[in-house]
């Protein structure tokens, strides 16, 4: 029985009849095979860390929580890209579930001081566990430490001069 292949953004299709299509100059786009990886790091990232039903950004946000305790909320949303409304909407998911919290800033009443709790460190230890001996060994198994090391320094370049 042929094996049904999920296109993002559409329908489930038969595998063959994925394979069968002629991508043309989308396979030379760098743009469009990068959206695609991100995809596939993305599902599987999720797939690792399903018991802790945290996604990447939500990862990302106790990471810099952790290494940059008491930040406010632009600042670590700028450092991630994410818009405001939508950071805004994921702290209080997160301060939900009791793993990070915000307070007033002392300097400017304006702005919200956000802290990584002790629940979200907890959290934080065991997704880095789970990321670790799951989805970035798996990306190192698949590309060997100098293709790593080198794609890691590429998409770096991409993001900082791009």
């Amino acid at each position: 029985m042929a094996k049904a292949a999920v296109v993002p953004n559409g329908p489930a299709v038969n595998a063959e009849a994925a394979a069968a299509i002629d991508l043309g100059e989308l396979s030379q786009l760098v743009g469009y095979t990068v959206k695609r990886a991100q995809l596939k790091l993305y599902e599987d990232f999720l797939k690792c860390v399903a018991p802790l039903q945290l996604t990447p950004a939500q990862f990302s946000v106790l990471l810099l929580l952790e290494h940059n305790p008491g930040r406010n909320q632009s600042d670590v949303a700028g450092a991630l890209g994410i818009q405001r409304p939508n950071f805004v909407a994921m702290l209080d998911g997160l301060e939900a579930r009791g793993l990070c919290g915000r307070s007033r800033s002392t300097h400017d009443r304006r702005s919200h001081v956000l802290s990584l709790t002790e629940k979200g460190r907890v959290a934080l230890a065991r997704a880095r566990r789970i990321v670790a001996s799951k989805h970035e060994a798996r990306l190192s198994g698949l590309l060997g430490p100098t293709d790593r090391a080198a794609l890691l320094r590429i998409l770096t370049k991409i993001v900082r001069e791009f």
